[in-house]
């Protein structure tokens, strides 16, 4: 896999190793991280995630070591060092060394991962309800990217593949539809696109944000609701927004199929033609 990382100053073309057992984040997860993509020499939204990075840390208790303009400017340097061609993710992050239950926030160091990572096709995916639950609020830190919150997700996408599907939607607490296991969800009906209202157990995303963004310009009324798992079975489409993918269809919900949406489309469509005013090279 075809990379470049930063870490205490330096570019290395390998995965540096950087942690042993003793460290923090080793034994008591206190990293974090961002997810941003580029594409065709594009870097769309590039400085809202490097600035989320920093309240993510902030969030887990640690004190960032650098701005986020510098965070910034050291992927952009990164996603110079690869082919304009590459399809990259581009993953800053920190982590605590010291500390014993909680880290001590002097401690956090910053590392930058970008590497290849194909963008996948506008083609669909499976998902099951699972019987994972994101956490509320006051159970885990749910305002950050923190580390420790993806082995729940982890299970969830596990349990959701051993039965033959792509992914999980997972419910909060209360039995509201949350998300995918790793995307914030979407559906349409009748034309309306609907998204579950933040209630502090899920990240509302980046990518999340600016399909809202889109779909106001193009006239199509966004509403951010409690939503039902049969609200999802009964929607004309269902689709994912997120950092990985952008915009992605399902196209099979436990057993009732659907096929890719006209709304989901012209979404990924607009979020395409956003990109391009994020050019980096």
């Amino acid at each position: 896999m075809a990379g470049v990382y930063f870490y205490n100053g330096d570019w290395h073309d390998e995965n540096p190793r950087v942690l042993g057992p003793a460290d923090h984040a080793f034994w008591m997860s206190s990293s974090v991280f961002d997810g941003a993509r580029s594409f065709q020499g594009m870097a769309p939204d590039l400085d809202l995630h490097c600035e989320r990075l920093g309240r993510s840390a902030e969030a887990l208790g640690m004190k960032p070591t650098l701005e986020a303009g510098e965070v910034i400017e050291l992927c952009k340097t990164a996603i110079r060092k690869l082919p304009k061609e590459s399809e990259l993710y581009i993953r800053p992050m920190y982590f605590a060394r010291g500390g014993f239950i909680d880290p001590d926030p002097d401690s956090a160091e910053f590392i930058l991962a970008v590497y290849d990572q194909p963008m996948p096709e506008f083609s669909g995916f499976s998902a099951h309800f699972s019987p994972y639950k994101r956490p509320a609020s006051n159970m885990a830190p749910t305002n950050a990217k923190a580390s420790c919150l993806y082995p729940n997700s982890g299970r969830a996408v596990a349990h959701a593949r051993s039965l033959g599907f792509d992914n999980a939607i997972m419910l909060d607490a209360n039995n509201n539809v949350a998300e995918f296991a790793t995307a914030n969800i979407w559906t349409v009906k009748d034309g309306v696109a609907f998204t579950p209202a933040p209630t502090g157990c899920f990240l509302a995303g980046i990518t999340r944000s600016r399909v809202k963004k889109l779909a106001a310009a193009a006239d199509i009324e966004v509403v951010e609701t409690y939503m039902t798992p049969d609200d999802i079975l009964t929607a004309d489409e269902v689709f994912n927004s997120g950092n990985f993918g952008k915009v992605m269809p399902v196209t099979r919900v436990e057993d009732r199929e659907l096929q890719p949406g006209p709304v989901a489309a012209k979404l990924r469509d607009m979020y395409m033609d956003f990109s391009k005013a994020s050019q980096i090279f």
